[in-house]
């Protein structure tokens, strides 16, 4: 009989081992879930944010290429002093 007894007490400690083990993979496993939500809406959130840089950076280019080339900047530029000295010039004219 002892030998029975030992076999079921035996047993009994694996089952309970067994049941420990599957109580602790179910917490991890929740866990492992509840990280892959909050990755996939940090991912949802970049992606977000990088549609918005690359609609800047549409915008951006667009501008740039509306002064064209190195040196249409460098006329761009020259003509915007030309305008501002003319324009400091009249109001020097109105002031005076």
């Amino acid at each position: 009989m002892s030998n029975i007894e030992d076999i079921v007490d035996s047993l009994e400690n694996k089952i309970s081992k067994v049941l420990r083990k599957l109580e602790l993979l179910k917490q991890s496993n929740l866990k492992l879930h509840e990280e892959l939500e909050a990755s996939k809406k940090e991912i949802q959130t970049q992606k977000t944010i990088n549609e918005s840089w690359e609609e800047k950076y549409e915008a951006l280019k667009m501008a740039n290429s509306m002064l064209g080339g190195d040196d249409n900047k460098r006329e761009t530029k020259l003509k915007i002093n030309a305008l501002i000295r003319e324009i400091d010039h009249c109001i020097g004219q109105i002031s005076g």
